[in-house]
């Protein structure tokens, strides 16, 4: 082996080694800061109570349509009352295409 192929072999040896140390680390603080377990794209999550009595209460919601049955007029005008309501929160905003539109605060997070 040649000195330069065996210093691209040290190299990409100690780039694994560097990588798995570093993502062994990662996890573990993200283990021990309890972040684990407050992520919702894990499978499995369970919202907190709160969250649910929310959902629950909330009579607005989200509204879908039907997934067996027709579009009858009373449907469609049901789904154009509820889409008004969302034009006029967004109307509400200043400025709607704004950074201060997608803000904590905004969104209620």
């Amino acid at each position: 082996m040649t000195k330069g192929g065996r210093n691209l072999t040290i190299l990409g040896v100690v780039s694994v080694v560097v990588t798995l140390v570093l993502t062994t680390i990662s996890l573990t603080i993200y283990r021990v800061s309890g972040d684990i377990y407050l992520d919702r794209s894990r499978p499995g999550y369970l919202p907190d109570e709160e969250e649910v009595r929310e959902e629950e209460n909330d009579p607005e919601g989200n509204y879908d349509f039907s997934q067996t049955g027709e579009i009858t007029m009373e449907v469609l005008d049901e789904y154009l009352e509820k889409l008004e309501v969302e034009i006029r929160a967004i109307d509400a905003y200043a400025e709607p295409f704004s950074e201060e539109a997608l803000s904590d605060e905004k969104l209620g997070i």
